[in-house]
């Protein structure tokens, strides 16, 4: 099945690419770079390889540099050991996920801190009117007419 292929070639990818990583490139401007991810298109000829760099802005567009100017050498070493007729073109792309995941905690404890603000005014309120404000149905004995 050609997905089963995709999962086992993207697999090998990543696997290929953070170990020649942890081994290190020969460019100062490599940071500390994490694969997280490599999607295979279906006829196996592009991978898109997602990363993140741990450090500062500069330090990530470093990095970044470094991968572009390092895609040729790293597709030739995934060709030698990959094992398949074609080597697909490497497309390397920053994951914003971390960051991602560092502002939605920011907006979700922004939002606890309002709601115990909210809590806190409400635990002295009262009804501006009445209590119940909504219209009860009639009962029968309740002829006011």
């Amino acid at each position: 099945m050609a997905s089963e292929r995709q999962a086992r070639v993207a697999d090998r990818i990543r696997v290929l690419l953070a170990e020649r990583l942890d081994k290190g490139l020969r460019d100062p401007r490599l940071g500390f770079v994490t694969i997280t991810d490599v999607r295979v298109t279906g006829d196996l000829q592009h991978a898109s390889v997602f990363y993140t760099v741990y450090g500062s802005d500069q330090e990530r567009a470093d990095s970044a540099e470094a991968l572009r100017s390092a895609t040729g050498m790293l597709r030739s070493e995934i060709g030698r050991q990959l094992g398949v007729r074609l080597t697909p073109t490497l497309e390397f792309i920053h994951d914003a996920l971390p960051e991602n995941a560092g502002h939605i905690e920011d907006l979700l404890r922004e939002a606890r801190e309002r709601d115990a603000a909210v809590a806190g005014l409400a635990t002295g309120a009262q009804y501006a009117g009445e209590a119940d404000p909504y219209v009860k149905p009639r009962e029968e004995g309740d002829d006011a007419d």
